[in-house]
């Protein structure tokens, strides 16, 4: 197995789509999915890098093992569900202070997950690698009633969504993902002006339809190169000491003959 060089992590609770995100975008398809345990990891060939992506569990029974997948974490993807606005709460709550133990210089992505349940430009699946089952399991939701697709969780504060009255299923509106993203900079101390903007780094996706998941893990790949370049310069300022030359043929002990 190939070393890598940078790693990316998903972190959210359970049920937002975080494994269905990876597999959408390894496998180039959507298929159901049971909850991870602990975690797991897949290693994308992106050009002449290798990067490692994990995919770790959002159980609470697993919740301290977040902290050990966050170390020397290159970038964070924080996965919330669009029709689930507490999803998006227990980012802030459980998951952030996982990311304590990530590089200092971590890029973190804001991704509401499940947009086909609540945008109609999300319905369509994007990409040529979609397959005719894609397009035939989104045609039939979008026959299926309104009703059909309303989450269960608790009805959240207002948002500017609801309040509009355009998407009545969108517990989470984008400009509450954007607040999020700033609550980030300063909980890791960084000015929010020289920072990557809220409108680059929050994403809307769909893993079912494949909308905006390609767009997701390129963005990322592209911000990681130079701490991909970076590693790999260090490696080559220090590399590994040969123990058995630094010995050299002075130390080893001459062999004497028998008398």
């Amino acid at each position: 197995m190939k070393k890598p060089d940078v790693k990316i992590v998903l972190l959210g609770d359970m049920n937002v789509g975080k494994t269905s995100l990876l597999h959408r975008y390894t496998e180039r398809k959507f298929k159901d999915t049971v909850s991870t345990v602990g975690g797991a990891f897949f290693l994308k060939q992106w050009g002449p890098y290798n990067i490692s992506i994990w995919d770790t569990a959002g159980r609470e029974q697993f919740h301290g093992l977040g902290s050990m997948y966050c170390r020397g974490a290159a970038a964070v993807i924080l996965t919330y569900d669009v029709t689930n606005w507490q999803s998006l709460a227990e980012l802030e709550e459980r998951f952030l202070s996982l990311t304590d133990t990530a590089n200092h210089d971590c890029i973190f992505a804001v991704v509401g997950n499940k947009a086909d349940l609540t945008d109609p430009k999300a319905h369509l699946p994007e990409g040529p690698d979609v397959t005719s089952d894609d397009r035939t399991e989104c045609e039939e939701e979008r026959t299926e009633p309104e009703v059909e697709v309303l989450s269960a969780c608790p009805t959240p504060p207002a948002s500017p969504a609801s309040l509009s009255g355009v998407m009545l299923n969108k517990q989470v509106a984008p400009e509450e993902a954007a607040s999020f993203y700033g609550r980030i900079l300063r909980y890791k101390g960084l000015d929010e002006k020289s920072s990557l903007p809220a409108e680059k780094m929050c994403f809307e996706t769909s893993a079912k339809t494949g909308y905006n998941v390609d767009a997701l893990f390129e963005t990322l790949f592209d911000l990681v190169l130079p701490s991909i370049l970076r590693k790999r310069n260090e490696n080559q300022e220090s590399p590994t000491v040969d123990l058995e030359e630094c010995r050299g043929g002075s130390n080893k002990r001459t062999r004497t003959s028998c008398c």
